[in-house]
């Protein structure tokens, strides 16, 4: 079981403007109550968070 306080949706799939309307509708078929109070986000970083990622791993080095 999850109890997440945020979803943030990455990827190229964060892209799809569907999964912020439709998708968190569809959510109701799948948790215990008939509604989602937890926030569903597109990443600040957008397409771009890996990179970032990557290169903050190489920060240290």
């Amino acid at each position: 079981m999850l109890d997440p306080d945020i979803i943030v949706v990455g990827g190229g799939v964060g892209n799809i403007d569907e999964i912020y309307t439709e998708g968190v509708k569809s959510l109701k078929h799948f948790i215990f109550n008939n509604y989602c109070t937890v926030p569903v986000i597109r990443p600040e970083l957008g397409d771009s968070a890996g990179v970032f990622g990557a290169a903050a791993l190489t920060q240290g080095h």
